[in-house]
């Protein structure tokens, strides 16, 4: 999920948990791509950085935290204990977004994207409003229209890790594409599609295809 800023803060000026909710203009699917074998080698000791820089794609419009707000929800921990926030982080409104997400992969031959995941945003430890107020903390500004990354997004089981290096343990593992085709990491030519909405009572927000 990707974060809009909405009216950002003044250089200098840490923005307030109480105030960080009203400062998110509204969400979007996001896929900050992950070159793998760029990763292996950098990561220890320098963590990911050009294997995270390759590309970024977001679903076609912006949701509204208004749009949302019907569908606040508590998240799939509840509380903040392990870790507990610093005082700057701790949010009297700590809760989440029941946005169900969804991913699928089609190659060149398939008649349609098979899904390989299913998540929901609820299960982020860390809230939207926490991630625009760390960034704040040492008086960075930031700019209507900032887009944050919220990082992947996996739930307790399997069928619901959020990236392709999970799904597959790091490729010890396949990941069935229905049929007899399967994957441990992307093929060339494949589609990617992210998918998410909430659902209402007989109406359904949605987010539109992220691919």
């Amino acid at each position: 999920i990707g974060a809009f800023v909405g009216t950002g803060n003044a250089l200098g000026e840490p923005i307030d948990i109480r105030e960080a909710a009203d400062k998110i203009f509204g969400l979007v699917l996001m896929n900050d791509w992950s070159a793998r074998d760029i990763q292996k080698w950098e990561y220890v000791p320098l963590g990911p950085f050009t294997a995270k820089n390759v590309a970024t794609t977001i679903s076609p419009w912006i949701v509204t935290t208004d749009a949302l707000a019907p569908f606040r929800c508590a998240t799939s921990a509840g509380t903040q204990v392990d870790p507990e926030p610093l005082p700057y982080l701790r949010d009297p409104n700590y809760g989440s977004y029941n946005i169900n997400l969804s991913v699928a992969i089609q190659d060149e031959e398939m008649a349609a994207p098979h899904v390989i995941s299913r998540t929901n945003f609820r299960y982020m430890y860390w809230t939207v409003e926490q991630q625009l107020v760390h960034h704040s903390v040492t008086g960075c500004n930031m700019q209507p229209g900032d887009l944050l990354g919220s990082g992947t997004i996996s739930g307790t089981s399997p069928d619901s890790y959020g990236s392709m290096l999970e799904l597959s343990w790091r490729g010890s593992k396949t990941v069935s594409l229905g049929g007899e085709k399967t994957r441990k990491f992307l093929a060339d030519n494949d589609t990617v599609v992210m998918r998410g909405y909430c659902q209402g009572d007989k109406f359904r927000v949605g987010f539109g295809d992220c691919s």
